[in-house]
């Protein structure tokens, strides 16, 4: 099976293309530029670097939430039409997932990242799985929840927050980390695909402008139609 993952959910944009369990190609960049302008470039050198056409993948796999609403839609929009033109398999995966299997330690990893106002996006994964579902959070919220467990490391948009969390946590280890396309590949291969028509991100959170309005017209009797 032939494979094409990607993620643009947070800065960074990370690409990959896999035959079945194996690495052919990819790339990660971390600089701060649109994904929208970026994404198609990169899945195009990738291919063409491997000698590869779009009919010749079986496979799209992509970070499906949460993180950036315009990292997301970028993603999911590029992702579903690929599928739908090619007539292949889309997947999704959790871009929470994407942080944590890029670590190799032993113990809870709880991925996190920044959805400011000290706020995260969280997950909580052990040996290669789910243990909690993702969920938006305060970081101390978080932090009260993982008292008295040993072996946590914290990795992902971890920066803004190592002072408190070493502070909760001495002991624990916090580490910088990258998505990998590749992993999110790995993990897609074995999931069954979804349907590409009603495939929509996984932000968790409503964003600040649905938030402010919900607050203006909670008790205007209007009606709220979710952002789909």
């Amino acid at each position: 099976m032939k494979i094409l993952a990607f993620d643009t959910s947070s800065t960074a944009l990370s690409v990959a293309i896999l035959e079945d369990d194996r690495l052919l190609a990819d790339t990660s960049l971390t600089v701060k530029k649109n994904h929208s302008i970026s994404l198609m470039p990169t899945i195009d050198f990738l291919m063409e670097s491997v000698n590869l056409n779009p009919q010749d993948l079986d496979r799209i796999v992509v970070a499906e939430g949460p993180g950036s609403y315009t990292g997301l839609r970028v993603a999911v929009a590029t992702a579903k039409t690929l599928a739908y033109t090619l007539t292949i398999d889309l997947v999704g995966v959790s871009s929470l997932a994407a942080l944590a299997l890029n670590s190799h330690h032993e113990g809870l990893i709880v991925p996190i990242m920044d959805a400011r106002r000290h706020h995260v996006y969280v997950g909580f994964y052990e040996n290669g799985r789910a243990a909690k579902a993702d969920r938006y959070a305060s970081l101390s919220a978080v932090l009260e929840q993982l008292k008295g467990r040993k072996q946590v490391t914290f990795v992902g948009e971890v920066t803004a927050f190592r002072q408190e969390i070493n502070q909760t946590f001495p002991e624990a280890k916090v580490l910088e980390v990258l998505p990998s396309a590749f992993k999110i590949g790995q993990v897609g291969q074995k999931l069954t695909p979804v349907d590409i028509h009603a495939f929509v991100p996984k932000y968790l959170k409503k964003v600040e402008a649905e938030e402010n309005w919900l607050k203006t017209h909670e008790d205007s009797g209007l009606s709220y139609v979710k952002r789909v």
